[in-house]
């Protein structure tokens, strides 16, 4: 466990913010919108938050942060498809991190309208920097499809963990999981700031 910790803090203090709002010449179907998201530690760690706090939430959260998030992402996407000004993208993203981290490290348990709401106000800063960044004559429906499912995919990798939560080691794990994510955060926050 202090392996995995060190780990996910060794790769948020070598990585660079956003890395995956990089133009790093992905191909802008579904492919690209798929690897978009998992070349991102800022996205990989809030979206693996999302699944972690679902799973220490229990049902209904479980299921509902996990379907919250991509959807409201998918409308994030739209706007910054549109090209509609959102400020404070990546600032956002960083912040997803620090506080979804948060959440689980302090097993914190508000009501279930509030856990949704805080998901989906990150899913929007996560989903805009994906759809801006469409790249040019890329299929948008099918670079979006991509990456909501890389998204359902590192939240199903979250919940997996934090099902162990349902032991008292387990329970110990995830909020240390929780922890890393939210140092995560911070040093990429620090990076933007």
């Amino acid at each position: 466990m202090r392996f995995f910790i060190l780990a996910v803090i060794a790769c948020g203090v070598a990585a660079g913010p956003a890395f995956a709002h990089s133009e790093g010449g992905l191909a802008g179907g579904f492919s690209g919108g798929f690897l978009h998201p998992l070349f991102g530690l800022d996205h990989v760690v809030a979206m693996v938050a999302v699944g972690l706090w679902g799973a220490f939430l229990g049902a209904p959260a479980i299921f509902l942060l996990p379907i919250v998030f991509p959807l409201v992402m998918a409308l994030g996407g739209i706007l910054g498809i549109l090209g509609i000004p959102l400020p404070g993208v990546e600032i956002g993203i960083a912040a997803s991190a620090v506080v979804l981290g948060l959440m689980v490290a302090l097993a914190a348990k508000p009501r279930l309208a509030i856990a949704a709401v805080l998901v989906g106000l990150f899913a929007i800063f996560h989903g805009y920097a994906h759809g801006a960044e469409l790249p040019d004559g890329a299929d948008a429906v099918a670079y979006s499809l991509g990456f909501v499912i890389a998204t359902g995919l590192l939240h199903l990798a979250g919940i997996a963990f934090g099902l162990l939560a349902q032991w008292p080691s387990g329970r110990f794990a995830v909020r240390a999981a929780g922890s890393a994510i939210a140092i995560t955060g911070l040093v990429f926050l620090g990076r933007l700031i």
